[in-house]
């Protein structure tokens, strides 16, 4: 019973994605026209390659956040999961359910933005493709982990926006983006090293320079996926059935 509540869940969730337009768009076309614009800022220059590569870890988690934060925090209010919590399945089921769903939309994502870098914005890496989008899809997942996480946190949806600036923007100034984290001063190079998204980013700047698969980029991948889970864990024992 559980199995198959688990499975009706994940289907219905990806139904409502198929049929919302807006979110469909923002996963599908954002990152397409937003890696578009960053390659008529950098036309014919070495920059692009990289700031390409590090976006394309930097914006399925963004994106994937907004949208799972939301998302779940609509289900709570309009008593969606207090309903779902009146069968045979728990929390973890709920996240999995949750998780899985997103998760093959930021396959997706992870797919047409990694194609389009690749093929028609002509990005490079030495790496190949398959491990570029093998990263971006495992940063999507820690965003989606991430924003089930603080969904338990907010009330309305602009708490859930509000939750952007306080965990997603320190991560973004901190991953070596904007600065070499080598770079930085001491206190904050040791911050960043606590934020998932520097661990992101430095193994797609791995597959950026390096043709064969490193060391450090399957250990960053590995720090990537422990994320992912323990906030999945701790979205379980946080997830409320319904927003008062």
């Amino acid at each position: 019973m559980s199995a198959r509540l688990l499975a009706g869940t994940t289907r219905r969730i990806l139904r409502q994605l198929q049929h919302d337009h807006r979110s469909a768009a923002l996963v599908l076309i954002m990152p397409v026209v937003l890696l578009t614009l960053v390659y008529f800022m950098w036309e014919d220059q070495p920059q692009f390659d990289r700031i390409a590569l590090v976006l394309l870890g930097v914006f399925p988690l963004t994106i994937m956040f907004l949208l799972t934060n939301i998302s779940v925090l609509r289900e709570r209010t309009t008593g969606t999961l207090e309903r779902l919590f009146t069968t045979p399945i728990n929390k973890l089921d709920v996240l999995f359910a949750y998780g899985a769903a997103f998760g093959l939309a930021a396959a997706l994502q992870a797919a047409v933005a990694g194609a389009y870098a690749h093929w028609v914005l002509g990005m490079a890496a030495p790496g190949g493709l398959g491990l570029v989008i093998l990263i971006a899809f495992a940063n999507a997942l820690l965003g989606v982990s991430l924003g089930l996480l603080c969904s338990a946190f907010a009330r309305t949806e602009f708490q859930a926006a509000q939750f952007m600036p306080l965990v997603i923007l320190p991560q973004l100034l901190l991953c070596g983006l904007f600065v070499p984290r080598a770079q930085m001063a001491s206190w904050l190079e040791a911050l960043s090293a606590l934020m998932p998204m520097s661990y992101a980013v430095e193994a797609l700047m791995e597959v950026g320079t390096n043709a064969e698969p490193t060391g450090t980029m399957w250990r960053d991948l590995a720090v990537v996926a422990c994320v992912t889970v323990a906030a999945l864990v701790l979205g379980a024992l946080t997830l409320r059935r319904r927003t008062p």
